[in-house]
């Protein structure tokens, strides 16, 4: 327990490679922001300019951390390799000052983390990827991809989000959406976003589906342009809710943050998790087997036929303010427990099969 009157500093580290992990840090920074609590948020994973809608985090700091390589829609492991520089790393663990912040905070951001077990701080790692140290659904799940989840982000305690608590240390979703003004769902509307794609082949996939208007985002799209029953869109933070909220289906990536939002609204699902990546090779089958989505492994004309011919039957999924329950429970001070939040989360919620 904290002590009445002493404000407590906290460190929280965000992976910046995924956009979910930002969207899930945007609804942690609302309710941190209504706190007592005195927060530095820290990112790494992209440069600085690649960071869009950063307003909530304040004056944040910035570190090169380490990513991955993304080449063709899968992960390669040589340019991986190459693009990261450990030394560097190393230095930026050393170098980062935390003797004045009370805990570290990680979703999945291995500077924060690594530098708060190097100097013996307590660090809570939240987020999906702690989910995979318990008995979930796990695909493609070899030796290296395992020590990457064990070791990418290491913590004194781990909290995981996902679909279904599984009987384990897990929480449901993070849901950070806004509700747009005069926002009806579309049923011809589709929302993509497969930012590990090719931008330039996606129009050419869903062109031939003229009954059917594709809102297409991709981190390499720089303008709006609309063709026919294309519409190319950048990201961009408002757009994307916008367009969320009045398309009828999604198709992305088998991240976690993305499709849970569309748990949430009750949208038709279809995910193509990037090969060879653990985690969302694991995604796209809890989706399976939960029944909250479809999955494919290539992207072409027959595979997008047979997911717009099958039937849907899904129910939003209300899910609870998990971030205000975890900013609470930060800010409490009791890190050792998490039973009771745990059960109080997961007594409104309404579980798949």
């Amino acid at each position: 327990m904290r002590l009445a009157g002493i404000t407590m500093k906290i460190l929280y580290g965000i992976q910046g490679t995924g956009n979910g992990h930002l969207s899930r840090g945007r609804a942690m920074a609302k309710h941190f922001a209504g706190s007592s609590a005195e927060v530095t948020y820290l990112f790494s994973g992209r440069p600085r300019e690649k960071f869009f809608d950063m307003e909530p985090f304040g004056d944040f700091k910035l570190a090169r951390g380490l990513t991955f390589y993304i080449e063709g829609g899968q992960i390669s492991y040589i340019k991986t390799a190459f693009q990261n520089n450990p030394f560097q790393f190393i230095k930026e663990d050393y170098d980062l000052s935390i003797e004045d912040y009370d805990v570290i905070v990680t979703d999945f951001e291995p500077v924060s983390a690594w530098a708060g077990k190097l100097k013996g701080k307590q660090v809570i790692s939240f987020g999906h990827q702690p989910a995979f140290r318990y008995n979930i659904p796990v695909e493609g799940g070899d030796w290296l991809a395992k020590q990457v989840m064990e070791w990418f982000a290491p913590a004194n305690t781990y909290i995981g989000l996902h679909w279904h608590h599984f009987n384990a240390n897990i929480l449901p979703p993070i849901i950070h959406i806004d509700e747009p003004n005069n926002c009806e769902v579309q049923s011809n509307k589709i929302l993509v976003y497969l930012p590990c794609e090719n931008h330039g082949d996606l129009p050419v996939v869903f062109k031939p589906f003229s009954d059917f208007e594709f809102y297409i985002y991709h981190p390499d799209h720089k303008e709006h342009k609309d063709e026919g029953n294309i519409h190319i869109r950048p990201q961009s933070l408002d757009g994307f809710q916008q367009d969320l909220h009045s398309a009828d289906s999604v198709i992305c990536s088998a991240g976690f943050e993305l499709p849970s939002e569309c748990i949430y609204l009750g949208k038709k699902l279809l995910v193509k998790p990037v090969v060879k990546q653990m985690e969302q090779l694991s995604n796209a089958l809890a989706l399976e087997q939960l029944k909250l989505g479809n999955r494919i492994t290539d992207l072409s004309t027959q595979t997008i036929q047979t997911w717009l011919d099958s039937s849907r039957d899904l129910s939003p999924v209300k899910y609870p303010d998990v971030a205000e329950a975890l900013v609470q429970w930060i800010t409490n001070g009791n890190w050792s427990e998490t039973e009771e939040m745990k059960q109080a989360l997961w007594k409104n919620t309404p579980l798949p099969a």
